[in-house]
């Protein structure tokens, strides 16, 4: 069996989002979203592997992700690199009580005793009228320490590097406006008072964009993917609101998101969507998604990802697929390399697939699996793939 030649990062990443296959799949680890790790983790794996010790600098406050450092990066082959905006200089969080803090979009989030994350606690817009929209204060999207230094580092990633480089201008809304009123009232507002609902997304989704064009402005034609939005729209067994109610009041506005974007710049649009999706996939095709994270196999409709594959590979690239609900958890390291293989086999297939964990690897994680999933990876993902050399005898 004859492998292809080496590939610079970079190549390889954009012949697989161009559904066709490079020297071996790509892998990622925290350079997009929602597939990072945890603080308590990342010290676990930084113990394993024995580098040198070092403390987790947060990256998401709510979910307590990490940024990974560059020698991680490197040990696990890790083909992105990410981008991110700044802080603003005008706002920093406001603490509440002994470990809450206030968001720059009133959101309070308390930190329960013994807990790893931040949960609701309050949410700023109490009642669903229009006036209530237009008092809140809003984010100013115009604030300079979002945009600063990111010309020099997209420059700099995209001259000097040859990784993919991964915009994160993270535009969902959807989510982001349930914290605003609150979960109950929120979904109350979509089913009694759609039109206040959808002008609240609309707001709120303004002030996004605003922000992702300042920063589209800045770092140009230097940028490989763009992460245009986190709002995750299933449960482990369904989707949060009917495909009925989507459509008539979340899909116009992620059409807008990525007609936005596909005006905007030619780098691939990526979208993070957790659960059982599959009854509205087709709807995400429609609207411009070009990928999808994390496919969550341990969601209905979500597992058997040669289906998957089969009926919508030949117009969306997948990114993720590793199990975090069993598999990275519980199972042994050889239980990892089989999932590994396994999804290699179904989603690699003629390009069109990178690899990495469902969701942020939590802190049950033992190390050795994490160590055990990028090393697969590595090794079994090289084209031709076994599962292509094997058909053809």
């Amino acid at each position: 069996m004859t492998t292809k030649a080496e590939m610079t990062s970079r190549e390889r990443v954009m012949a697989i989002l161009s559904l066709q296959e490079p020297d071996r799949v790509p892998i990622d680890f925290a350079q997009a979203g929602g597939d990072g790790i945890t603080a308590v983790a990342y010290q676990r794996l930084i113990d394993h592997l024995e580098l040198p010790p070092r403390e987790g600098r947060i990256m998401n406050k709510m979910a307590q992700s990490v940024h990974v450092e560059e020698d991680v990066l490197q040990r696990f082959r890790v083909d992105f690199r990410r981008l991110d905006m700044g802080p603003p200089d005008n706002w920093k969080d406001e603490p509440v009580g002994d470990n809450g803090y206030r968001d720059e979009w009133g959101v309070v989030r308390v930190r329960p005793k013994g807990s790893y994350y931040y949960d609701l606690a309050e949410s700023p817009i109490t009642d669903d009228t229009m006036d209530a929209i237009d008092r809140h204060p809003w984010p100013d999207p115009e604030d300079p320490g979002r945009y600063r230094g990111l010309r020099e580092k997209a420059r700099e990633l995209h001259e000097e590097t040859d990784y993919a480089v991964v915009l994160n201008v993270n535009s969902a809304f959807f989510l982001r406006c349930a914290e605003l009123r609150g979960w109950e009232n929120f979904y109350m507002d979509m089913a009694g008072n759609p039109e206040f609902a959808y002008a609240l997304m609309e707001r709120y989704l303004e002030i996004r964009l605003r922000m992702a064009e300042r920063a589209l402005e800045e770092v140009g034609e230097h940028i490989d993917i763009v992460f245009t939005s986190s709002d995750d729209l299933g449960m482990t067994d369904r989707t949060i609101v009917s495909p009925e109610m989507y459509r008539q009041l979340i899909k116009p506005l992620q059409k807008k998101t990525f007609d936005f974007f596909k005006d905007r710049t030619p780098a691939k649009r990526f979208y993070h969507c957790d659960g059982a999706l599959y009854p509205i996939i087709e709807d995400f095709i429609e609207i411009g998604v070009e990928v999808l994270n994390p496919i969550q196999v341990s969601a209905v409709g979500m597992g058997d990802t040669k289906k998957l594959k089969q009926e919508f590979g030949d117009r969306l690239a997948f990114w993720g697929a590793i199990d975090t609900n069993r598999v990275l958890p519980l199972g042994t390291t050889a239980d990892v390399r089989e999932e590994v293989r396994q999804r290699i086999t179904d989603l690699a297939p003629g390009g069109g697939y990178v690899l990495c964990s469902v969701h942020n690897i939590q802190p049950e994680v033992p190390p050795e699996n994490v160590v055990a999933m990028f090393d697969a990876a590595y090794e079994l993902g090289r084209y031709p793939l076994e599962c292509e050399t094997e058909s053809a005898f």
